[in-house]
């Protein structure tokens, strides 16, 4: 073949077809997706609810299978670096066993733990109860019967585009993906303006000589002394309200970032986000340990793998906890759980505190009942966690992870005796459940 003619052939090969560059969508061929597993209960999202809700049910006796799209169980407690639990030490069931595990394995410091030793806390419980893991995976679609049933969880992984096939299915994925892929209905944001609240990336950093000043302990402050702290080595942190969580000797878990007006339902905006708070994080650091002293050895050891969500969907259940539930402090008959969190709602916008909104809001400790649970639109379809049925004020303090993960362990129980009695959700009498006594005070 001579030179010319070679260049023309392979400057027509690799110059994209304009209509192809041009195009607004494409047509994929039809493809038969392979049916892998067929089980009693699947789970979607492993995190503090998804990961109870899991061990519930398959300690109550159904083949369950959890899938989560990190390399790890346990969420925003793990691949998030939330190393704090709140609203957990008033509740009883798996998340009090888990405080336990925590405390005998050293991994508990006050009210923070180390996301390690949770990992291994969390493996060895699924491990132990039965559950079937599967990571490194994401939920991407649903299918459902003409009796408005869900039938299968579609998914892609390294393994490729596969559908898992159960009687029950529990959403714990914190936005809602299952159920809304499923056709549910849902609310996201303030009622009125749809904004949602800030993002935040957490670390954990290491190095510092002494926890025992009022930068480490005190917390309630805006702007707090963390804050005025970083200002002093010349940034101004985007969160008033920055702290540390001491995990161990010289190592903390610190909450120093908001990312503000974006939208957790978009890659662009969840990417946009992650990759700025991590460059704030790193420049505050450097900042702190520019001041020496305490913070001569001070390095950022670890940034989350996975940002952190305060709220997204929160897809319609059976009933909806209002508000109006948490300033009258609601007892309910079927009640999984009770909140008593504060209505902790962080500054939607940096123009307007950078910290919590001062909405005037006093919650009384009130109930999370199952109904919240069982969602409206599919039959056979249970959520757990933050996108349970509520109204933006009363989702300020039930997003709370002790809220998520006692939520989380009343859907799995439901969805197992669902599966095993072949019956819908609803039609499991709450007295069969047999929950753990709900705490708390009032």
């Amino acid at each position: 073949m001579k030179r010319r003619r070679f260049f023309q052939i392979a400057g027509v090969a690799a110059a994209p077809p304009a209509a192809a560059t041009a195009a607004k969508s494409i047509r994929e061929p039809a493809h038969e997706t392979p049916v892998v597993e067929a089980c009693d209960v699947i789970v979607c999202g492993g995190g503090p609810a998804g990961a109870t809700a899991a061990i519930a049910a398959a300690r109550a006796g159904a083949r369950t299978r959890l899938i989560e799209s990190q390399g790890c169980v346990g969420g925003v407690w793990t691949a998030g670096l939330m190393t704090e639990l709140s609203d957990a030490r008033n509740k009883s069931g798996i998340v009090a066993e888990i405080l336990a595990d925590l405390r005998s394995r050293g991994g508990l410091h006050g009210g923070s733990f180390d996301p390690e030793i949770m990992k291994h806390v969390l493996d060895l419980k699924c491990r132990d109860a039965g559950v079937q893991v599967r990571l490194h995976t994401m939920v991407v679609g649903a299918v459902k019967d003409a009796r408005n049933r869900l039938t299968h969880a579609i998914t892609e992984s390294k393994s490729g585009r596969e559908a898992w096939a159960a009687k029950t299915f529990v959403d714990a994925s914190g936005d809602g993906d299952l159920a809304a892929r499923a056709g549910c209905g849902f609310d996201f944001g303030h009622p009125e303006t749809k904004a949602f609240q800030p993002f935040s990336l957490r670390c954990v950093v290491a190095g510092f000589a002494d926890a025992r000043t009022p930068i480490f302990t005190e917390h309630g402050k805006q702007p707090s002394p963390l804050w005025e702290e970083i200002r002093r080595g010349g940034v101004e942190a985007s969160y008033l309200k920055s702290n540390f969580f001491v995990i161990r000797q010289g190592a903390a878990g610190m909450m120093a970032n908001h990312e503000y007006q974006l939208s957790p339902l978009s890659a662009n905006d969840v990417t946009k986000a992650t990759l700025e708070a991590r460059d704030e994080l790193h420049r505050i650091v450097a900042a702190l340990r520019s001041l020496g002293g305490n913070w001569s050895d001070l390095w950022l050891t670890a940034t989350g793998a996975m940002i952190g969500m305060r709220e997204s969907r929160r897809i319609h259940g059976l009933y909806t906890v209002t508000v109006d539930d948490a300033l009258r402090g609601a007892r309910i008959e079927d009640a999984v759980c009770r909140a008593t969190y504060s209505i902790d709602i962080h500054s939607y916008s940096a123009t307007r505190n950078k910290g919590i909104e001062r909405h005037g809001l006093r919650v009384k400790p009130f109930d999370i009942p199952l109904r919240c649970l069982l969602a409206r639109d599919v039959r056979n379809l249970l959520v757990a966690g933050r996108c349970i049925s509520g109204d933006h004020f009363a989702h300020g303090s039930y997003r709370i992870t002790g809220n998520a993960s006692a939520t989380g362990e009343a859907a799995g129980r439901t969805a197992a005796i669902a599966a095993r009695t072949n019956r819908l959700p609803l039609e499991v009498k709450f007295a069969e459940l047999r929950l753990p006594p709900i705490g708390g005070p009032g």
